[in-house]
Protein backbone atom coordinates (compact mmCIF):
# COMPACT_ATOMS: atom_id res chain seq x y z
CA UNK A 1 0.00 0.00 0.00
CA UNK A 2 2.52 2.57 1.25
CA UNK A 3 4.84 1.58 -2.05
CA UNK A 4 1.88 2.38 -4.24
CA UNK A 5 0.69 5.59 -2.58
CA UNK A 6 4.17 6.94 -2.86
CA UNK A 7 3.85 6.74 -6.44
CA UNK A 8 0.75 8.60 -6.16
CA UNK A 9 3.02 11.01 -4.89
CA UNK A 10 1.29 11.22 -1.11
CA UNK A 11 3.76 12.53 1.35
CA UNK A 12 5.75 9.33 2.98
CA UNK A 13 4.01 10.24 6.37
CA UNK A 14 0.71 10.23 4.80
CA UNK A 15 1.49 6.96 3.27
CA UNK A 16 2.97 5.18 6.19
CA UNK A 17 -0.03 6.35 8.14
CA UNK A 18 -2.29 4.76 5.83
CA UNK A 19 -1.00 1.94 5.23
CA UNK A 20 -0.78 0.80 9.26
CA UNK A 21 -4.23 1.77 9.73
CA UNK A 22 -5.86 -0.44 6.39
CA UNK A 23 -3.25 -3.13 7.25
CA UNK A 24 -4.75 -3.18 10.77
CA UNK A 25 -8.68 -2.57 10.10
CA UNK A 26 -9.09 0.58 11.13
CA UNK A 27 -10.05 1.69 7.58
CA UNK A 28 -10.08 5.33 6.70
CA UNK A 29 -10.10 8.96 8.39
CA UNK A 30 -12.30 11.47 6.08
CA UNK A 31 -8.74 12.99 5.93
CA UNK A 32 -6.86 10.36 4.96
CA UNK A 33 -9.58 9.46 2.04
CA UNK A 34 -9.67 13.18 0.86
CA UNK A 35 -5.76 13.29 0.72
CA UNK A 36 -5.99 9.76 -1.58
CA UNK A 37 -8.51 11.39 -3.54
CA UNK A 38 -6.60 14.90 -3.76
CA UNK A 39 -3.92 12.73 -5.17
CA UNK A 40 -6.01 10.55 -8.04
CA UNK A 41 -5.96 7.34 -6.32
CA UNK A 42 -8.58 5.86 -7.46
CA UNK A 43 -12.38 5.32 -5.69
CA UNK A 44 -12.11 1.60 -6.22
CA UNK A 45 -8.66 1.43 -4.05
CA UNK A 46 -10.13 3.41 -1.74
CA UNK A 47 -13.08 1.51 -1.10
CA UNK A 48 -10.78 -1.65 -0.67
CA UNK A 49 -8.86 -0.16 1.98
CA UNK A 50 -12.19 0.69 3.34
CA UNK A 51 -12.66 -3.08 3.66
CA UNK A 52 -9.36 -4.75 4.66
CA UNK A 53 -9.75 -6.24 7.96
CA UNK A 54 -5.56 -7.33 8.10
CA UNK A 55 -2.75 -7.23 6.22
CA UNK A 56 0.65 -9.16 6.85
CA UNK A 57 3.63 -6.76 6.94
CA UNK A 58 5.98 -7.66 4.26
CA UNK A 59 8.61 -8.71 7.04
CA UNK A 60 6.28 -11.22 8.29
CA UNK A 61 5.38 -12.44 4.56
CA UNK A 62 9.48 -12.67 4.44
CA UNK A 63 9.72 -14.59 7.20
CA UNK A 64 7.07 -16.92 6.56
CA UNK A 65 8.14 -17.81 2.97
CA UNK A 66 11.92 -18.37 4.32
CA UNK A 67 10.73 -20.82 7.23
CA UNK A 68 8.74 -22.83 4.56
CA UNK A 69 11.83 -22.88 2.06
CA UNK A 70 14.47 -24.10 5.41
CA UNK A 71 11.43 -26.89 6.07
CA UNK A 72 11.01 -27.75 2.65
CA UNK A 73 15.22 -28.09 2.54
CA UNK A 74 15.03 -30.43 5.40
CA UNK A 75 12.72 -32.71 4.62
CA UNK A 76 14.53 -33.40 1.30
CA UNK A 77 17.83 -33.10 2.29
CA UNK A 78 17.85 -34.01 5.96
CA UNK A 79 14.33 -35.37 6.67
CA UNK A 80 15.32 -37.23 10.36
CA UNK A 81 15.78 -33.84 11.65
CA UNK A 82 13.02 -32.53 10.74
CA UNK A 83 10.79 -35.32 11.87
CA UNK A 84 13.02 -35.49 15.16
CA UNK A 85 12.23 -31.85 15.86
CA UNK A 86 8.66 -31.67 14.51
CA UNK A 87 7.41 -34.91 16.86
CA UNK A 88 9.21 -33.40 19.89
CA UNK A 89 8.42 -29.84 19.62
CA UNK A 90 5.47 -29.45 17.54
CA UNK A 91 2.92 -32.22 18.66
CA UNK A 92 0.75 -32.36 21.36
CA UNK A 93 -0.70 -35.50 21.26
CA UNK A 94 0.43 -38.66 20.45
CA UNK A 95 -0.82 -42.21 20.35
CA UNK A 96 2.60 -43.90 20.52
CA UNK A 97 1.07 -47.90 20.44
CA UNK A 98 -0.28 -46.69 17.10
CA UNK A 99 2.74 -44.71 15.95
CA UNK A 100 4.95 -47.44 16.75
CA UNK A 101 2.75 -49.94 14.77
CA UNK A 102 2.92 -49.07 11.49
CA UNK A 103 1.27 -47.01 8.37
CA UNK A 104 -1.50 -49.33 8.37
CA UNK A 105 -2.52 -48.77 12.14
CA UNK A 106 -1.54 -44.92 11.92
CA UNK A 107 -4.26 -44.79 8.82
CA UNK A 108 -6.78 -46.64 10.73
CA UNK A 109 -6.18 -44.49 13.83
CA UNK A 110 -6.35 -41.28 11.81
CA UNK A 111 -9.69 -42.34 10.31
CA UNK A 112 -10.75 -42.53 13.83
CA UNK A 113 -9.54 -39.71 14.90
CA UNK A 114 -11.09 -37.48 11.77
CA UNK A 115 -14.64 -38.72 13.02
CA UNK A 116 -13.86 -37.56 16.03
CA UNK A 117 -12.59 -34.18 15.75
CA UNK A 118 -15.83 -33.65 13.18
CA UNK A 119 -18.27 -35.08 15.88
CA UNK A 120 -20.28 -32.60 17.43
CA UNK A 121 -21.34 -34.02 20.69
CA UNK A 122 -18.17 -34.07 21.51
CA UNK A 123 -16.74 -31.12 23.99
CA UNK A 124 -14.92 -28.63 22.03
CA UNK A 125 -11.44 -29.24 24.02
CA UNK A 126 -11.90 -33.22 22.87
CA UNK A 127 -12.31 -32.00 19.21
CA UNK A 128 -9.42 -30.04 19.71
CA UNK A 129 -7.52 -32.89 21.15
CA UNK A 130 -8.35 -35.56 18.51
CA UNK A 131 -7.37 -32.55 15.84
CA UNK A 132 -4.27 -32.26 17.22
CA UNK A 133 -3.59 -36.37 17.29
CA UNK A 134 -4.68 -36.52 13.51
CA UNK A 135 -1.91 -33.95 12.93
CA UNK A 136 0.06 -35.84 14.60
CA UNK A 137 -0.82 -39.02 13.20
CA UNK A 138 -0.66 -37.03 9.25
CA UNK A 139 3.01 -36.39 9.99
CA UNK A 140 3.84 -39.93 10.94
CA UNK A 141 1.80 -41.19 7.96
CA UNK A 142 4.21 -39.61 5.65
CA UNK A 143 7.32 -40.27 7.70
CA UNK A 144 6.48 -44.01 7.43
CA UNK A 145 5.49 -44.00 3.51
CA UNK A 146 9.29 -42.36 3.38
CA UNK A 147 10.98 -45.75 4.64
CA UNK A 148 10.77 -44.69 8.19
CA UNK A 149 9.84 -46.27 11.45
CA UNK A 150 9.30 -45.37 15.28
CA UNK A 151 10.63 -47.84 17.73
CA UNK A 152 9.11 -48.05 21.10
CA UNK A 153 9.97 -46.00 24.01
CA UNK A 154 12.92 -47.92 25.44
CA UNK A 155 14.17 -47.37 28.91
CA UNK A 156 17.69 -47.98 28.20
CA UNK A 157 17.58 -45.16 25.49
CA UNK A 158 15.05 -43.16 25.20
CA UNK A 159 15.62 -39.17 26.43
CA UNK A 160 13.30 -37.11 28.55
CA UNK A 161 11.42 -34.84 26.24
CA UNK A 162 13.05 -35.65 22.65
CA UNK A 163 12.68 -37.79 20.03
CA UNK A 164 16.12 -39.37 18.65
CA UNK A 165 18.15 -41.68 16.09
CA UNK A 166 18.31 -45.07 17.47
CA UNK A 167 21.94 -45.86 17.36
CA UNK A 168 21.39 -49.29 15.99
CA UNK A 169 19.25 -48.04 13.24
CA UNK A 170 20.02 -44.59 11.10
CA UNK A 171 16.08 -44.72 9.71
CA UNK A 172 14.25 -45.10 12.99
CA UNK A 173 13.82 -43.16 15.69
CA UNK A 174 13.25 -44.08 19.65
CA UNK A 175 10.51 -41.56 20.80
CA UNK A 176 11.03 -40.07 24.48
CA UNK A 177 8.97 -40.99 27.73
CA UNK A 178 6.99 -38.02 27.37
CA UNK A 179 4.77 -39.71 24.73
CA UNK A 180 3.34 -42.27 26.87
CA UNK A 181 -0.21 -41.27 28.63
CA UNK A 182 0.19 -40.20 32.43
CA UNK A 183 4.29 -39.89 32.37
CA UNK A 184 5.08 -36.13 32.60
CA UNK A 185 8.63 -34.37 32.19
CA UNK A 186 9.36 -34.16 35.87
CA UNK A 187 9.00 -38.08 36.02
CA UNK A 188 10.66 -38.52 32.54
CA UNK A 189 13.56 -36.47 33.77
CA UNK A 190 13.79 -38.69 36.73
CA UNK A 191 14.27 -41.76 34.50
CA UNK A 192 17.03 -40.09 32.60
CA UNK A 193 18.78 -38.52 35.58
CA UNK A 194 18.47 -42.17 37.20
CA UNK A 195 19.99 -43.88 34.34
CA UNK A 196 22.92 -42.25 34.27
CA UNK A 197 24.02 -42.93 37.39
CA UNK A 198 23.44 -47.04 37.04
CA UNK A 199 21.49 -49.22 34.28
CA UNK A 200 18.13 -50.10 36.21
CA UNK A 201 18.49 -53.63 37.75
CA UNK A 202 14.62 -54.40 37.76
CA UNK A 203 11.35 -52.95 38.28
CA UNK A 204 11.38 -52.69 41.73
CA UNK A 205 14.87 -50.60 41.00
CA UNK A 206 13.20 -48.92 38.80
CA UNK A 207 10.49 -47.63 41.27
CA UNK A 208 12.87 -46.68 43.97
CA UNK A 209 14.85 -44.83 42.09
CA UNK A 210 12.71 -42.71 40.06
CA UNK A 211 9.58 -40.87 40.38
CA UNK A 212 7.60 -43.69 38.11
CA UNK A 213 3.84 -44.84 39.34
CA UNK A 214 3.19 -48.92 39.32
CA UNK A 215 0.79 -47.69 36.99
CA UNK A 216 2.96 -46.33 34.53
CA UNK A 217 5.77 -48.66 35.27
CA UNK A 218 2.88 -51.42 34.03
CA UNK A 219 1.84 -49.00 31.38
CA UNK A 220 5.79 -49.30 29.56
CA UNK A 221 5.99 -53.11 30.58
CA UNK A 222 3.01 -53.21 27.91
CA UNK A 223 3.90 -50.95 25.74
CA UNK A 224 6.98 -53.10 25.69
CA UNK A 225 9.67 -50.54 27.01
CA UNK A 226 11.00 -52.19 30.04
CA UNK A 227 12.66 -55.41 27.92
CA UNK A 228 13.23 -58.39 30.03
CA UNK A 229 13.71 -56.26 33.34
CA UNK A 230 13.30 -59.06 36.49
CA UNK A 231 10.34 -58.10 38.90
CA UNK A 232 12.59 -57.79 41.68
CA UNK A 233 16.36 -56.74 42.11
CA UNK A 234 16.71 -60.57 44.10
CA UNK A 235 15.38 -62.22 41.19
CA UNK A 236 18.07 -60.30 38.90
CA UNK A 237 20.61 -61.13 41.46
CA UNK A 238 20.40 -64.80 41.08
CA UNK A 239 18.88 -65.25 37.24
Amino acid sequence: IMTYLLSMNLEPADAFSIMEDVRKGRGLTAKQEQVMKEHNVPDWYIESAKKIKYMFPKAHAVAYVTMAVRIAWYKVHDPMSFYIQFFSLRCTQYDIEAMTSGIKVIREKMEEAFEKMNDRSQTANERKKFQNLYTTLEVCEEYYARGYKINKVDINKSKAKTFIIDPDDPKALIPPFVVVDGLGETVAESIEEAREQASFLSKQDLSERTQLSNTTINTLDKLGSLGNLPESNQISLFD
